[in-house]
């Protein structure tokens, strides 16, 4: 780090139970099978499932009919604290696959395309490195293109199948049968398959529990019956994947777990950090003679059916694999591992975030203890029933929204349609399970509220949130201009000619890439043979006469190198090594925690809590170096003035806004005035946004002229012209708007 300011206390990050920013900046680790201890390399299967929450019959759900789950369970350890760090699938396979927080490496925004920082890893790529055969059938959704390295093979043919004889294996079968858009389907097909569940495996509506914050309509029960019959379908497929590893005599030398990728794929479960989006399943079944590796000193606690309550985050699953597997957990990993020779102390607490959820904005963290759940809103101005088009196909959401409109929602069923949120929500989950009764006003519960408060600003400061930077800003600082960065191609060099086996002419080429980052993937071809897959790169390889080595560079966020060709008497790019810089130097994470960015981002959301009293310093951050400061500064003023006398003393400041060189500043400006009456002033410069270059910053103005209603009237055309944009967020929006305004 640049400066004092910006040191990162690593002891105390730590101790609240994840990585630290401090502790990323290493040289690149080597992926090496010396990197690897001597032990026993068990096969790993993954089951994984969408959208469900621990909705089984083994957590305790007596409406659940989930047996083959249940046998898994009753064989192993059934997890019940483990929490996504995010309510939906994108941004929480981000941080699976690295071990790393989005909010740290920038995959947070839903459907984004990151570029990490050069250390980051898929973590299967160490297993590939130690000799593990490494297959995903078949879904990445990583947040970004899943490099060439990760995987043997990621298809929806992908099986443990295709390894060498005595190669240990990591596979991965992932369900989608249970996803969100499962539920709403009345299609004939899916229709064909719930008829095929037997009378005793179909679910009752009228028997259905519905959470409090849903109306008991038909509609609601009929998608909450059928959300069980597809975990009920979901459960058939898991047994034949169980089947065909016992079938083939793995079973005795395989760890498996099930689990799923988020929470329920209803409204208020899936995309929310409250428990019924983060609380998900997880069970794992450690054969008898592996309880040693995977818990040393302790093997009882993988007896059958036994139930482990510590708290586990996602983030925690990549280190825990490569303890599991004797592989060294590099530094940078954010995540502890639970299991292993590695093992860390049991965390106390689990943190997770939501951004942009397709074309809604929204900016949530929250912290977790085994009691408490603490969320902090920083766009507590919007309220929680924004329209996203996609989640507004489910019929559970069209019942919520119908009887808003008609005043009939009771209780806890309007919070969600209430028209702002508050700062800070605190809830305590043994008493209130489903977070309906907000106690962050509750003087009793004073103490949990700024401990929990204290730890959530710890954890952003030490990870390294970058959330409070709005996203045109964010786009253009990973990605400037929005050009997609490419690896350098492959350099082939190579010390000396060496004999092959004897009577055998062959060559030892060794491979290289001056990217900073880069992993290499290669091929051999030749005398007819087939062309094979891409074998993850660890050392020099040995070419003969006849042979082509096949070679590409690749780095997480970047596009592939072209691919590159050497064949036996070719000479060779350089006789020493090509260096590679350990560190990309211009990478946005290097450059952002160069500067206080980030800590006067903190600073000025610290004044959502001072309401109307913060206007003066909101007033004086308009003049901030960061267009990010300026931004919420002018969002600030435009939420906390409210009164006549506020917004004549504010507008005049406003309006000079309109001039800024940040587009998100000049569009909450003229939203802002657009409120307040001023549309002669904001309504050109929202319109002018709508031909930005950046797609982010055309969302930013499509939203705000939908959240503007009737006075959008006059630009029209240009709202119209926005149904033809190259970004299916901003028609989005222009859709609905033009709905809203009786113009489809």
């Amino acid at each position: 780090m640049a400066s004092s300011k910006n040191n990162i206390n690593r002891r105390r990050f730590l101790q609240i139970g994840s990585g630290s920013v401090a502790a990323m900046f290493l040289p690149q680790i080597p992926l090496s099978a010396d990197e690897t201890t001597k032990t026993p390399r068990p096969n790993i299967l993954w089951v994984s499932c969408e959208d469900i929450s621990p909705d089984l019959g083994c957590y305790g759900d007596s409406y659940a009919v989930s047996p083959n789950i249940d046998k898994l369970a009753a064989q192993g350890v059934r997890y019940d604290n483990v929490y996504s760090h995010s309510g939906v699938c994108a941004p929480t396979r981000s941080g699976i696959i690295t071990g790393m927080y989005p909010t740290t490496i920038g995959t947070c925004p839903m459907r984004c395309k990151g570029v990490p920082p050069a250390y980051v890893k898929c973590f299967s790529e160490y297993l590939r490195a130690a000799g593990y055969y490494c297959t995903n059938n078949s879904k990445t959704d990583y947040q970004f293109d899943p490099p060439p390295s990760a995987w043997d093979q990621s298809s929806r043919t992908a099986h443990w199948h295709g390894r060498a004889e005595g190669q240990p294996f990591f596979a991965v079968f992932n369900f989608t049968t249970s996803h969100e858009s499962k539920i709403r389907d009345r299609s004939k097909s899916m229709l064909k398959r719930l008829a095929s569940l037997k009378p005793d495996e179909k679910h009752d509506p009228a028997k259905a529990v519905l959470p409090p914050y849903y109306p008991d309509t038909p509609a609601v029960r009929r998608d909450w019956a059928q959300y069980y019959d597809i975990i009920t379908l979901m459960d058939k497929q898991v047994g034949e994947i169980l089947k065909q590893l016992k079938d083939e005599g793995l079973a005795d030398n395989t760890i498996v777990w099930f689990w799923g990728d988020h929470g329920r794929g209803l409204p208020r479960g899936k995309r929310w950090i409250y428990d019924s989006g983060l609380r998900i399943p997880l069970i794992i079944r450690v054969p008898k003679k592996l309880r040693e590796l995977a818990m040393p000193g302790n093997p009882d606690a993988f007896e059958a059916d036994t139930v482990n309550n510590d708290m586990i985050a996602f983030i925690d699953f990549a280190p825990t694999m490569l303890s599991l597997t004797g592989i060294k957990i590099p530094e940078y990993i954010q995540g502890r591992a639970f299991l292993g020779s590695q093992k860390a102390k049991p965390r106390e607490y689990i943190f997770a975030a939501r951004d942009r959820m397709d074309e809604a904005y929204d900016l949530i963290r929250a912290v977790r203890d085994k009691r408490y759940k603490y969320i902090r809103n920083y766009m507590w101005h919007l309220t929680r029933g924004q329209d996203i088009e996609y989640m507004n196909q489910m019929p559970t959401m069209q019942e919520m929204r119908r009887l808003n409109a008609e005043g009939k929602l009771k209780g806890p069923q309007k919070q969600y349609f209430e028209e702002t949120k508050p700062v800070e929500e605190l809830y305590d989950t043994l008493n209130d399970p489903h977070e309906v009764k907000n106690l962050a006003d509750n003087p009793k519960y004073k103490s949990v509220l700024k401990r929990m408060r204290r730890v959530h600003q710890e954890w952003m400061k030490e990870t390294g949130d970058m959330g409070l930077i709005p996203e045109p800003e964010f786009d253009e600082m990973k990605r400037p201009g929005g050009q997609y960065q490419k690896t350098a191609e492959p350099i082939f060099w190579s010390p000396k000619w060496q004999a092959g086996t004897p009577g055998k002419a062959a060559r030892r080429v060794t491979i290289a890439c001056p990217t900073a980052g880069a992993s290499l993937v290669y091929r051999i071809s030749g005398d007819g043979e087939t062309k094979n897959g891409w074998k993850l790169y660890r050392k020099s390889v040995w070419l003969t006469p006849g042979k082509i080595l096949h070679a590409k560079a690749c780095r997480i966020g970047f596009k592939d190198s072209s691919e590159v060709r050497f064949k036996f008497g070719d000479k060779v790019s350089a006789t020493e090594r090509p260096k590679t810089p350990a560190k990309d130097e211009q990478h946005w994470r290097i450059k952002l925690d160069r500067t206080d960015l980030l800590e006067r981002l903190q600073k000025i959301k610290e004044l959502d809590l001072q309401g109307r009293q913060a206007i003066p310093r909101y007033l004086r951050a308009l003049s901030d170096k960061y267009a990010s400061v300026r931004y919420w500064a002018v969002i600030g003023l435009h939420n906390n003035c409210k009164w006549p006398v506020d917004i004549i003393g504010t507008k005049t400041a406003l309006k000079t806004m309109l001039d800024d060189p940040a587009p998100v500043v000049r569009i909450a400006a003229a939203h802002a005035l657009c409120d307040w009456g001023y549309e002669k002033h904001g309504l050109p410069v929202l319109a002018e946004a709508l031909k930005d270059k950046t797609a982010k910053a055309r969302l930013y103005a499509i939203i705000a002229l939908n959240k503007i209603g009737e006075k959008a009237r006059p630009v029209l055309p240009q709202i119209k012209a926005a149904l033809k944009d190259s970004d299916n967020y901003v028609q989005r929006v222009a859709r609905t708007t033009l709905e809203r305004l009786g113009n489809k």
